[in-house]
Formats: structure tokens, sequence, C-alpha cells
């Protein structure tokens, strides 16, 4: 069958015409790498300029050229309209219109045109921003949109989580996040007490502010305010009056308990309503209500944190009153629902939103003590966030440390974004296109690693702790079959990426924690072969001093210090010969109760503890110790070493002193040596080894250690008027 050339003529008309008109339906950017729209905003309004900037960036990266900012568009099409108001979205949201050959980015109040802008290019473009200085996005000679309607409007009013990722400032803003200085007077967001009535100031003059603690008033920069005291809310309310004044263009602050546990006041006054509100917040809640009916036009931020987490049962917030509530005490292995310490903090949550509208949740996702230990909490954080949402929050911090090298970091710090966005969104769906995304050809492994290392947890039944050592999980998650298997899995994920130097990079940083996680376990089971930990520790130190990882905790211990003290504090010189070792332990004055499963070896098991004091310490409590080693026969002494840690975060102080004695009849003791501590402020975590200074060597068959503890914690430390701990993991014999 032949077609009459004048119907086919026809026909092409009606194609290019069809063309034509799809053509027409979409936005067109970019053609040819020759710009085809321009962008119209305020210049004035610092947001709009913001997200002017993100888009020209990502179109110059895409495909070679920018839009020219005009202040007023003509008529037609070819415009992008950025920082327009919208009423159908709230603070920080905004609506996308892309129709007739325009783009319309809506703001409804903050950044609300930057998060649009990000919106935009991600899924009208494909753009993936996933780390610091980390974006994806196809090369092309065009940059076209279909027509779209987007409207989206936060789940929480306030989104904050940390990870070095977000010091590149383009990621902070694609993630939609904030921070303190954004919001909060000052810089007052949390533990203000003491900056707002220091201790070192009025302590001397006014003790009378501050807690009343095991007898007496304890002035303090972790001390509470004695919060009955008509005299404290009046100098509070005289700083606070100036603050106001300083700035006037914001008006959230925070008037918040320093960092500490039970150091609130105990005085009569403050002990009878504590008793009458059946919770330590009860005194708190009394006192943030004066403050904001003084100051009606202000919003008072008040933690809700460790003693004070539970809600009063009468006292009601008054609305401007923000409740900051914290789960620093729970575990992560299941979700807050589902085990104990978790159920405390849901308890805790669903009382506060009986009587509150206005909840600020911290929240944390990590190990402090050990960045670098594997930490499987994914599967759980989606679940929280959304109990978090149900419960009244309208503000989230997620505390999830995050410098190069924590674990997962990256992801965790993109999950973390995303989900304090939206808490609905499709986890696995997630969790894939990010590793699809940042770890390319090794995705695959990627992702068994996430799940056999979850699997390994969850059937272990062991708690997952912020506080936490990996040598916790040796025989579950971190045993040594798992370790093989993750080995193989990054094995894998190398040779996948090996011509790829940014994925590659990607990999190495992940599988630090699996090495960090060996050596540990390898240091506590006192075993290995020395030559192959050395070689473990020097790759160790390469990969972490190639990538930058700057601190092994939130104490700053960086890992070259771990290295040398690896080497030189868990590797001793073999030729060095501990007269000790295996010694059997007596004690006069014990350690706390919970350290006596441990107490008749683990000082004497020639196995050094890591900076993490739930493994190999012994620890006493507020009291001194004194304990005599049984070395077995006559023995000739040259030098006796006595090993404390030194943890300021975990109430950990050096004692007052240590003596050393000798008995041939373990009834008659000579003294050989004393050493006298200087008090230590650092908060970096030590290991201080002190030693006798013999002039000659002794005989004796018994040395006894006596260690006079320092009592209570001093007014400078979190547990002011409280027992101090110090801990003990070696004695040495030479």
């Amino acid at each position: 069958m032949k077609l009459n050339r004048g119907f086919l003529l026809i026909l092409i008309s009606l194609i290019a015409a069809g063309a034509a008109s799809s053509l027409s339906a979409k936005s067109v950017l970019v053609k040819n790498h020759k710009a085809k729209s321009r962008i119209v905003c305020n210049k004035d309004d610092s947001y709009s300029v913001e997200a002017a900037l993100l888009l020209n960036k990502m179109l110059e990266e895409m495909t070679g050229d920018t839009l020219e900012l005009v202040d007023h568009a003509g008529k037609g099409s070819g415009y992008v309209f950025i920082g327009e108001r919208t009423d159908k979205a709230r603070h920080d949201g905004f609506e996308i219109i892309v129709a007739d050959g325009n783009v319309h980015i809506k703001t409804a109040g903050g950044k609300g045109s930057i998060y649009g802008v990000s919106e935009l290019l991600e899924r009208g473009l494909g753009v993936d921003y996933l780390s610091y200085g980390y974006f994806m996005l196809d090369k092309s000679a065009d940059a076209v949109l279909d027509d779209m309607h987007i409207v989206e409007t936060p789940a929480f009013r306030y989104r904050q989580t940390q990870g070095y990722p977000l010091s590149d400032p383009d990621y902070y803003n694609w993630m939609r996040l904030a921070q303190p200085s954004d919001v909060f007077i000052d810089g007052l967001w949390v533990h203000t007490m003491d900056r707002i009535l220091p201790a070192k100031k009025y302590g001397k003059s006014h003790p009378e502010y501050y807690s009343f603690i095991n007898g007496e008033r304890r002035p303090g920069n972790h001390s509470q305010w004695c919060l009955t005291n008509e005299a404290v809310f009046e100098a509070a309310c005289k700083v606070l009056d100036s603050i106001f004044a300083a700035n006037p263009d914001k008006s959230l602050i925070s008037v918040s308990q320093n960092d500490g546990n039970f150091t609130n006041c105990h005085c009569e006054a403050c002990a009878a309503l504590e008793e009458y509100e059946g919770a330590p917040s009860g005194p708190i809640i009394h006192f943030m209500n004066k403050l904001a009916a003084k100051y009606p036009d202000k919003e008072f931020s008040t933690l809700a944190y460790l003693f004070s987490m539970q809600a009063p049962k009468h006292v009601k917030p008054l609305p401007n009153v923000n409740i900051m509530l914290c789960d620093i005490d729970c575990k992560r292995e299941v979700p807050l629902t589902d085990n104990a310490s978790g159920r405390d903090f849901v308890r805790a949550i669903s009382d506060w939103s009986k009587i509150s509208n206005n909840i600020f949740v911290w929240d944390y996702g990590i190990n402090f003590d050990n960045y670098l230990s594997p930490f499987p909490n994914f599967h759980i954080i989606q679940p929280n966030i959304q109990l978090f949402r149900d419960h009244h929050a309208n503000m989230v911090f997620e505390q999830i440390g995050g410098p190069e090298g924590c674990d997962m970091a990256e992801l965790r710090a993109y999950l973390m974004s995303k989900l304090m966005w939206n808490p609905d969104l499709d986890l696995d769906a997630t969790i894939r296109h990010f590793l699809d995304k940042y770890y390319g050809a090794a995705a695959g492994e990627m992702y068994r690693y996430l799940l056999l290392r979850q699997g390994g947890l969850l059937a272990s039944n062991k708690d997952l702790w912020i506080y936490d050592s990996p040598v916790t999980h040796k025989d579950g998650m971190l045993n040594p079959n798992m370790l093989k298997e993750y080995n193989k899995l990054f094995d894998a994920a190398e040779k996948a990426v090996e011509g790829d130097s940014a994925r590659l990079a990607h990999v190495q940083m992940a599988r630090l924690t699996v090495m960090y996680s060996d050596l540990e376990i390898s240091r506590a089971n006192g075993g290995g072969d020395p030559e192959e930990l050395r070689a473990k520790v020097e790759k160790f130190r390469e990969l972490t001093g190639k990538y930058n990882v700057p601190s092994l905790n939130e104490r700053t211990n960086s890992p070259s210090e771990y290295c040398d003290l690896y080497l030189s504090r868990f590797l001793p010189d073999e030729n060095v010969v501990n007269k000790a070792k295996g010694a059997k332990v007596t004690y006069t004055k014990p350690p706390k109760q919970g350290y006596m499963k441990i107490a008749d070896k683990a000082l004497t098991d020639g196995i050094y503890g890591g900076t993490t004091y739930v493994e190999s310490w012994v620890g006493w409590e507020g009291t001194d110790a004194d304990f005599t080693i049984d070395l077995g026969s006559e023995t000739e002494i040259n030098e006796v070493t006595t090993d404390f840690l030194h943890q300021l975060g975990a109430w950990i102080l050096e004692p007052k002193a240590v003596t050393w004695l000798v008995s041939d009849d373990n009834e008659n003791f000579r003294e050989i040596g004393r050493h006298e501590f200087v008090e230590d402020r650092d908060v970096a975590v030590k290991f201080n080894t002190v030693k006798t200074d013999l002039a000659s060597p002794v005989k004796a068959r018994y040395l006894r250690v006596k260690v006079d503890g320092i009592g209570l914690c001093p007014d400078w430390h979190y547990g002011v008027g409280h027992p101090a701990w110090f801990f003990i993991d070696e004695v040495t014999v030479k």
C-alpha cells in the first residue's frame, strides 16, 4: 500500500506538532549548554539569593551554564521564581510549581526557598547530595523539567544532627538542617544555668543560690540552682533582661540544668516541692512557668534530662515553655518501645505529651566512647523518630557524633536528616539508594554488611549502649566468625571499586570500624601473634591518617595516640616479666560490688583495659581501696606500677594517693613507695601508670596496695557533691 504524498506531509506535520506540544509542557532551564531561563528573586532576601546560588551551582556542574538573576519577569515563559510566599505549607516548608514553561519555588518561611531548590534538583534533575563535598549528577547539554506540583512541610520545626559532612554548607542546607545559633538567643541552648549565674561569680557571696547536696550548699559550675529561692529568680531575671535587650531579633532561650546527674537541690523547700510533684522536674517547671509568665513574648527551653526526665504530676508547662527531653540512658538494639530502658523514656514522653505540645527531643545514635565501633541501629531510628512525632515533639536533635571514620557516618547523617523531614519515608529504599550512589559497585556488599551485623546484634541478645566497648560484643556481633565474614565482604567491596578512587575511599573508611574492633578484642583477649598485631596497628594508623580521622571518642583521643599506646601499653616488652601476673588478690577494702566478679583476676591477669571502663577495669566509688597480692614466694622487687583510668565524663577521677607496702608474713608491712596525684581537669581519656621509686631492690612475698580516694566529686565536676570513682586495671611487679 502506498501513502499519498499530501497525506504523508500532513502526518509529519502532526507528529512535529505533537512533539512541540510535548516540549512545551516542559520548562527548559538550559538547552545545548546555553541558559534558556532566568531567575527572578528579591536580592534583599538572603535565603532566596542563597537558593538561587545553589541552583546555579548545580546547573553549572551539570550543563556548564548558569541562569541570570533578575529583579522582575517579563511576559511569557522561561522564568524561575524563587521566594514567593505560600500558605499551603508551614515554616521551612515549600511549594514547587512547574507549569507553562515557568518554575515557582515558593516558601512558607524560614529556609523554604533553599529547601525547595534542593527538592527541585533532586526530584526534577536527579541530583544527589550524599556527603561532605560529594554530590552526583549526570552531565548533560540540557536541563529540562517536567511539569510538577509539590508541597512539603517538615515533620519538626527544628531539625539538628551531627557529623563531619555537615561542615559543607551546601550539604547542610540540602539536608534541611538547623543549628542552635539559628534560633537560640546568644548561644544559650543547653546546660545554661552556670552561664546565666556563674558559680565562679556568685558562689562565694551567694552559696544559697546553688544546690544543697549531702548536707551543704555546693556552688559549682555543674551544680544546679535552688529553684525555690526567690532571690535566684530575681537574679536570673536581671541577667535575662540584659540578654533580651542585646538580642531583640530572637525569642527562644534555654534556661536549663547544668550537665551532671543528681546534682539538683535537696533543700527543705525544693525537696517538698519535688515530693509533691512526684519528680525532680517539678521545681524546674514551676520556675520556668514563672519566667514564661514574666516574659510572655519569649520562649524558654529547659531540660528533662537524667534526674529530671520524668514529668511532674500536677504543674503543666505554659505554652512558651519548651521541654528538651533526652533519652541518654536508653539502650539502642531495639526501638525505645521494646526494652526496659526505652520504655522508661516512653513513659516520660507519653506523660510530657499529655501536658505539653512543645517538646524538643534530644536523641542519641552512636557510641561516644568508641566512635569506630560498629553501631547497628539503623533499624530503630525510624520507629523512634515516629514515636517522637506522635508525642508532640516539634524539635529534634539527633546527636550522632560523626567525625571522619565514625561508624557509617555518611549514611547515618543522611538518614537522620531525611527522617527528621519525613519520618514515613521508605527506609530500606532510602538506604539502598544511598549505598548505590555512595559505594557504587560495592553497594551490594555494603548492604549485606549492614544486614549481617544487625542480625548478629539481635541474635546475641546484647544491649547496644552509647558508652560501650567492642569487647562487649566479642561473643556476639563481633565474634571471630562474624569478623571473618565482615572482612570477606570488605575484601569483595574493595575489589569491586578498586578502579574508582572515591568509592574505594568510602569503603576503606567504613572498614575502619572492623579493624578497630579486631584490635580492641585482641587486646582484651590478651592473645594473638605480636608481629601480626603490630602490622594491624600500623595498617590502622596508615588508613586513619590517610582519611584524616581526628578522634576515636568524644574525649578527642586521636588514632595516632591510640596506636602508640597499643604498641607500648598493650604489646609490652616481651623481655620484661611481670612477677605479679596470675597472683592471688585479697581485698581489705573491696571494689564496688558489681566489679567483684572480675576482681580476683583483673588486677593481675596481664591484660590492660581500654578507654571504656566496662571491661578489664576494677572500680571503687566514693571510698578507699586496700588489697594484698600474694606473689607465692619471696620475690625480689625492683619496681611496682599501678595503672589508673582518667575519664571525667564517667565521674572517674584519679585518687589522692597510692601507697605500696611489702611484707614477709602478711601481717607486718613496711612502706616502699607512695605517689600523690595532681588534680587533672582534662576531659581526654588517659591511662596514668604510677610507680615506686626504689633506690635498691627489696625482697618480700606480699605486696599491699592502699589507695586514698578523693571521696566526693569536686565543685568543678559534673558530679559535684556525689561520690567519685577511681579505677585500676593492673598491678605490675618487675
